[in-house]
């Protein structure tokens, strides 16, 4: 059994990769980065073809041994993405993991996400067979007293910095929440130019009180309500917010919303995917309204819609930035 620590991963994705590789932990947000950056090498290595299998409710099993037996005549490799978002493969699933552990070759590489496991389940048979045969990556966020260091190496990858101080000071915002201390660090990114940061610009980041508020405008969004959209939006302008700011808002609405459409069409469990959004409390209800207001496809057209829109900030894209943001919100009234 190989085990990987989250900070290990890159230089161990320069190698060749091995056959199969299973990722899981407690934070989802670290769990979607490191499943994607061993998609990323794949593809690097010549694992051209892919076939993901979303093992839910109902999910047939015999999927997987016929993703395995089912290879290119064309010599091309393939990678078997398989998700199981309870972390329970039960028993045809666990006998079905154990089998295909069995058939193993260089000419597919398998890799296997779930989410926190107990550790009764780190000790099911299924599972012990999964570590022995690969390549196990167990993710955990770093508790309080480290997260001012791990969101200096986040902003590293963004070529900024920020004094002690000021990392502590989105380190107690957050309050332990990675997916909001990765915004944050994304909001830094697009407010401020590379370099570093002073505590001032941090907290003038962190602590945006336009009248007319960002999340108002994420409210409006998912309501369809387009009189208090049209307000809003006006309001921001008039207030001089950075349309960057405003574009990152509306776009992590916009993810959330077509990454939970798709979850639920595959039959994946509403829990589990609010869960894995961060999505909370009364916000759930609002979520869910749009989401039976909204099909996939329209989803899928408005995330097109925000990458236009990023292109007209950089003034590589014609139109209005502010009328772009209405023409959004119109298609998902």
């Amino acid at each position: 059994m190989a085990q990987l620590r989250g900070e290990q991963l890159a230089a161990h994705l320069e190698r060749p990769l091995g056959p199969l590789y299973v990722v899981y932990g407690d934070e989802p947000l670290l769990v979607i980065e490191a499943g994607d950056a061993i998609r990323a090498a794949a593809r690097r290595q010549g694992y051209s073809e892919r076939e993901v299998l979303v093992a839910g409710q109902g999910f047939n099993w015999t999927q997987l041994a016929m993703a395995g037996g089912n290879l290119s005549l064309f010599g091309d490799r393939k990678l078997i993405d398989l998700r199981i978002p309870t972390g329970k493969p039960g028993r045809d699933g666990g006998q079905a993991l154990q089998e295909h552990c069995q058939r193993l070759s260089s000419d597919a590489m398998t890799l296997v996400t779930l989410p926190e496991l107990t550790w009764q389940d780190e000790k099911a048979s299924w599972f012990q067979t999964l570590a022995e045969a690969g390549t196990v990556l167990k993710l955990q966020a770093p508790n309080l007293g480290e997260l001012p260091q791990w969101i200096a190496g986040r902003l590293q990858r963004q070529e900024q910095s920020a004094e002690t101080e000021a990392l502590r000071f989105i380190a107690e915002r957050v309050e332990g929440n990675l997916l909001a201390a990765h915004q944050e660090i994304q909001k830094l990114g697009l407010l401020f130019p590379k370099g570093k940061l002073s505590l001032e610009q941090v907290r003038e980041a962190v602590l945006n009180v336009a009248r007319y508020d960002i999340d108002g405008l994420r409210e409006a969004l998912l309501q369809g309500d387009l009189a208090r959209l049209t307000r809003t939006l006006d309001g921001l302008r008039q207030e001089g917010e950075a349309p960057p700011l405003v574009l990152w808002a509306v776009t992590e609405e916009v993810r959330a919303l077509a990454a939970l459409k798709e979850g639920l069409n595959a039959g994946r469990p509403a829990d589990q995917l609010f869960k894995e959004q961060r999505i909370w409390g009364p916000r759930q209800a609002l979520v869910k309204r749009a989401l039976g207001r909204l099909d996939a496809p329209r989803l899928r057209a408005a995330l097109a819609q925000t990458a236009h829109i990023d292109r007209c900030i950089k003034g590589l894209g014609g139109g209005d930035v502010w009328d772009e943001f209405l023409r959004l919100g119109l298609s998902l009234r």
